[in-house]
């Protein structure tokens, strides 16, 4: 470890035994050094689903490190391993823990992915990192590049790829089982209930002492803190997060992604309630063309969000969930009930044939296993998850234009004929955030 670590807001020792005391919580700090067969993991982002992360990467290694922009998250985090370093930027944590870690757990607020996963895997560090992956197509593209040229394990957040039903189903329509693909309807009731979306931006408000807002924001351009932005409704604007579609699109389109390998669609086209491009839209609904891929035949998809849903008939016998999947076949309808992608049916009421796939030992397990040596995870960034964020986040494209049809050079990350999208699929970087590689 190094002598001298920058920003370092919190220290082993003392300072985290009074920690723990001031929270009223209780742990063991194990002044030995970790077990050379467990592997040494930074924590990126603590809070919410990064708390979560975070203690499922210590039933596999040994938690070494941890970074949050809020105090609260990182102070609670140092409660419960006390012997971790802690920072409150990624930027000082990745340079200078890099020989004392083997991999990141990233799960900050999606404009952050890019340059957390791209500096953790220039220092050769391993990289889980939640999903949608990135924001944009180009920093997916970025990533899935960078990983396969560094070597290392790499996987998305995306839980559901362990299924084993998940799994079976995705063999079952790829072998033909039930003929070929007619038709695909994906839906999420997010983001009614959940977050704000079709809102204007709010009132500038006091900063809490607790949070650096200057490093929350990070990348994107500077803005004055408001209400709702931290810890959880970013995700509704453009600027921050990818809404309904990006959040829950990399958990929904999972199944028939791996299913028919779902990757750069022809063009997509949308109609929505109508957005201020300050935040998502209400409602959308997307349409994907993906054409004819070896043997597979051209298909098209729908994607309903903010409450929409297909039409009922398709899946009759069923009352169809806030989230769901329905895949038309020749011979049978494919209904999954909801985004965990752990129950499937057949609406014709057959019984679902069996197959052999292989069973995960866990989503984590699967990184921390690939991250030792073992076999890549389902989920990394070069081979699905990076391919399919580039798939769901293109919908965003047909999103913001709000009904023209635009057709997609995948090669080029260009949608055919327009620069107007440019900046929605490769963004600009605040001055100190770019990643130099």
């Amino acid at each position: 470890m190094p002598k001298s670590i920058t920003r370092r807001d919190v220290l082993k020792g003392s300072a985290a035994a009074a920690i723990v005391a001031a929270l009223g919580t209780t742990a063991q700090a194990d002044p030995t050094r970790p077990s050379p067969k467990r592997l040494r993991v930074g924590i990126i982002g603590c809070g919410g689903k990064g708390w979560s992360g975070m203690e499922l990467a210590a039933e596999h290694g040994d938690i070494v490190a941890l970074c949050d922009v809020d105090m609260e998250n990182r102070l609670k985090a140092m409660a419960q391993h006390p012997t971790a370093a802690s920072f409150l930027d990624y930027r000082d944590m990745v340079p200078a823990m890099a020989d004392s870690m083997d991999c990141v757990v990233i799960s900050t607020p999606d404009h952050h992915h890019y340059p957390a996963s791209m500096l953790a895997m220039k220092h050769g560090l391993h990289t889980y990192c939640e999903k949608p992956l990135t924001r944009t197509i180009w920093e997916a593209r970025e990533m899935s590049k960078l990983a396969r040229k560094m070597k290392v394990a790499t996987q998305m957040g995306n839980q559901s790829t362990a299924q084993t039903p998940m799994r079976e189903v995705a063999k079952l329509i790829r072998s033909g089982a039930f003929g070929a693909v007619k038709e695909i309807h994906l839906w999420t009731d997010r983001s009614k209930g959940w977050w704000a979306q079709g809102s204007p931006r709010p009132a500038d408000a006091k900063c809490p002492d607790k949070l650096d807002f200057d490093r929350w924001l990070g990348p994107r351009p500077e803005r004055h803190y408001a209400e709702g932005y931290h810890p959880f409704s970013w995700r509704g604007y453009w600027d921050f997060g990818t809404g309904a579609l990006g959040d829950m699109g990399c958990h929904i389109f999972n199944m028939v992604f791996m299913a028919l390998d779902l990757r750069d669609p022809l063009a997509v086209q949308a109609e929505t309630s109508g957005h201020n491009r300050e935040t998502f839209p209400e409602w959308s609904i997307v349409h994907y063309e993906f054409g004819k891929r070896g043997n597979r035949a051209p298909v098209n998809l729908t994607w309903y969000d903010g409450g929409k849903r297909p039409a009922p008939s398709l899946a009759k016998g069923f009352e169809l969930g806030g989230n769901g999947v329905i895949v038309v076949c020749e011979k049978d309808t494919v209904y999954g009930e909801d985004e965990s992608n752990s129950k499937f049916h057949l609406v014709s009421g057959n019984t679902m044939p069996a197959v052999n796939v292989d069973v995960s030992p866990g989503h984590m397990a699967e990184f921390m296993r690939a991250a030792a040596g073992g076999p890549a995870a389902v989920s990394n960034f070069p081979n699905y998850s990076g391919p399919m964020a580039e798939t769901v986040l293109l919908g965003n494209l047909a999103i913001w234009a709000n009904g023209p049809r635009l057709e997609w050079d995948a090669k080029n990350l260009q949608v055919k004929g327009s620069t107007e999208y440019d900046s929605l699929i490769r963004p600009d970087f605040r001055r100190g955030w770019a990643v130099k590689l």
